[in-house]
């Protein structure tokens, strides 16, 4: 191969190099951004999933007796006429050593 024909494959190169990488969004910024791109659509989808959720959830407790008595047993330990509420402790730990 004569000297001018290895530069022009040389300067071909180079300028394939440059189309391929430089620029202030050059392909490997591009794919970072691809890959951005996937992951904050998974996580709309993923919060539309739990907003749908809670949604389902608020709609039940402004509406269905059996949600609201849920809630108010399980947050608020009320009962009705005649139960009798048990709540479990943890037992202490008698392991620790003794303060000095």
């Amino acid at each position: 191969m004569t000297r001018p024909r290895l530069a022009g494959i040389a300067g071909a190169v180079v300028l394939a190099g440059l189309a391929f990488q430089a620029g202030e969004y050059g392909t490997v910024d591009w794919l970072k951004l691809r890959r951005q791109l996937i992951q904050e659509r998974r996580a709309v989808r993923d919060l539309e999933v739990e907003v749908d959720s809670l949604a389902r959830l608020a709609r039940a407790l402004e509406s269905d007796p059996a949600a609201q008595e849920r809630a108010a047993r399980e947050q608020f330990g009320m009962i009705r006429r005649g139960e009798i509420l048990y709540r479990l402790v943890p037992q202490a730990d008698t392991s620790a050593a003794p303060p000095r």
